[in-house]
């Protein structure tokens, strides 16, 4: 069940919680809500928290210059504070990720362990150029059932994937009105991504170091144009002990309830206890 929290700075926030057990930060992709994590949820023998970042989903819009990888990650923060939870692990997808890595800098002493879902401290170009096509934008489809053909037939290193899947998919990244179809979040964040993407790359290695000692994981869509394999073969190699696996016939963004990703979250989650 959906609720809402107040940020130190009067924003509205949508969270969920479900479960038991060892708390679980999960953190959705750039443009995503909550509903990121819905197939997975059944396999996870946790305590899961979910939360729509300011400006998707259920949550307050507050423009462009908020809408940061810093402000996400004091959000979720806040969102723990009020929940009363002291320690969590993070299963965080694409930019999900970069916060949980931006958490182990800004609250380590808090963070049970990282489970990263296709993202790393290398970017892809390939893979930000094909999200600024899309970012801020309302699909052209002329309805649900149009987008999820579209979303089929348009996502290149994705194979075997029924038509059920993307008709969900389609569902959770638009909505029908009496305008047409419309994205869950603020069409703002354009402006936001696209000043990130005219400033040079920064250095994410140390975020991805400051996880030291920490339980790590790592899930990689095996086509991915976001996160390399070299990428990840360096994490491997900076982090022997990283559990990981590449999903196949997925690129950027398996959907978690892959057997190669339930694996890795299997892992992760009894490397916390």
């Amino acid at each position: 069940m959906t609720q809402h929290f107040t940020t130190p700075d009067g924003t509205r926030l949508a969270y969920a919680v479900q479960g038991s057990g060892v708390p679980l930060l999960c953190l959705p992709g750039l443009t995503r809500t909550m509903a990121d994590f819905e197939y997975v949820l059944p396999h996870l023998p946790c305590r899961v928290i979910r939360m729509d970042y300011r400006g998707r989903g259920g949550s307050d819009w507050t423009g462009a210059v908020s809408y940061t990888v810093l402000q996400e990650a004091q959000d979720a923060l806040a969102l723990l504070d009020h929940l009363g939870i002291d320690r969590f692990a993070v299963l965080g997808t694409s930019r999900g990720g970069l916060i949980g890595m931006l958490l182990a800098v800004l609250a380590k002493p808090r963070l049970r362990g990282l489970c990263l879902n296709d993202v790393g401290p290398v970017i892809e170009r390939a893979g930000l150029d094909r999200i600024a096509n899309y970012v801020g934008r309302n699909p052209a489809a002329a309805d649900l059932e149009d987008y999820a053909l579209r979303l089929g037939r348009n996502s290149p290193g994705f194979a075997h994937v029924p038509a059920h899947r993307w008709q969900a998919e389609a569902a959770k990244h638009a909505k029908m009105t009496a305008e047409g179809l419309q994205i869950p979040y603020d069409p703002a964040l354009r402006e936001a991504f696209m000043a990130g993407l005219a400033t040079p790359p920064a250095d994410l290695w140390p975020l991805f170091e400051a996880g030291a000692g920490l339980p790590l994981a790592l899930i990689r869509g095996a086509n991915s144009d976001l996160l390399a394999q070299s990428t990840a073969d360096e994490m491997l190699q900076r982090r022997p002990d990283m559990i990981f696996a590449n999903v196949p016939d997925r690129a950027h963004i398996p959907f978690l309830d892959e057997p190669e990703s339930l694996g890795v979250i299997d892992q992760f989650l009894k490397a916390l206890t």
